[in-house]
């Protein structure tokens, strides 16, 4: 079977003005980049405002959510706003769907709603994503999954597949993770895109600004050092090489990249294209 080919987003949450967020959008298009991603917190744009003010700046970057916390609302609001913001973009839209990030209860509790137990906060991804697969014509539909009972409904529901293990895992965890994700999906695997994201894009460990310690929970550089997934360190040729490693070994092609290090992974991109 071929390999699938490369795709590449940006992550961001936030402009300081409508003006530079709408360059951002720009900018990741002209860049290359496949896809705008927004996290769904209260410290970040509310995300389907947010995509459609990109939608309109921009011509053929996709937009998606990432991930859009399921607990936090109804299954027939998102499906409401997910086809509008469908139609919006002209079929641009992919719908990034989570149980929670760790603090999302917070999220939850600020925005008014009932953060659940984990079976029910399972249960209502599964129920987001059957609303959303009524659309005609229905977008994309991502997971972010780490956990064994959300890796399975991964497995067997998504189009794509973000693998949300924490910023210092190793490869060997991410390895372990994409065959519980194998073992999961059988048949299906082959068809599931598999996403990875990066914090961080510098030349060494010592490159990493202590501020990124605020967004990774400890030290970069440590967790650089020590190997963690979510760091690329090196020269592009090295970062493509790994990239080109990692998804003939573990089928993950779909490359996410922190909005503030776009520019720096922008000719590891150029590599992997002209490859």
């Amino acid at each position: 079977m071929s390999q699938r080919a490369f795709r590449f987003g940006v992550v961001a949450g936030r402009a300081p003005s409508g003006a530079e967020w709408a360059a951002t959008a720009r900018r990741a298009e002209e860049l290359g980049y496949d896809i705008l991603l927004i996290p769904d917190t209260v410290h970040t744009y509310a995300p389907f405002a947010g995509l459609a003010a990109a939608a309109a700046v921009t011509r053929d970057l996709r937009l998606g959510t990432y991930v859009l916390s399921a607990p936090n609302r109804p299954p027939g609001l998102v499906a409401w706003e997910a086809e509008t913001l469908q139609q919006l973009s002209d079929g641009r839209f992919e719908l990034g769907l989570g149980g929670g990030r760790p603090g999302a209860e917070r999220d939850a509790e600020a925005l008014g709603g009932d953060f659940g137990t984990p079976a029910q906060r399972l249960a209502r991804v599964a129920e987001t994503i059957a609303a959303v697969r009524k659309l005609t014509p229905a977008p994309p539909v991502l997971v972010a999954a780490s956990r064994p009972r959300m890796l399975r409904l991964a497995a067997e529901q998504a189009d794509i597949v973000a693998l949300g293990l924490p910023p210092q895992s190793t490869e060997a965890e991410l390895a372990a993770a994409v065959s519980q994700l194998r073992s999961a999906a059988g048949d299906r695997f082959d068809g599931l895109e598999v996403h990875l994201n990066t914090a961080a894009v510098v030349s060494t460990p010592d490159d990493l600004p202590p501020w990124l310690s605020r967004m990774v929970g400890g030290d970069p550089r440590a967790m650089a050092a020590a190997g963690g997934i979510a760091f690329l360190i090196g020269s592009p040729a090295e970062i493509a090489e790994r990239l080109r490693r990692r998804r003939a070994e573990l089928g993950i092609s779909y490359i996410g990249v922190s909005g503030l290090f776009m520019e720096q992974f922008a000719p590891v991109l150029a590599l992997l294209r002209s490859a």
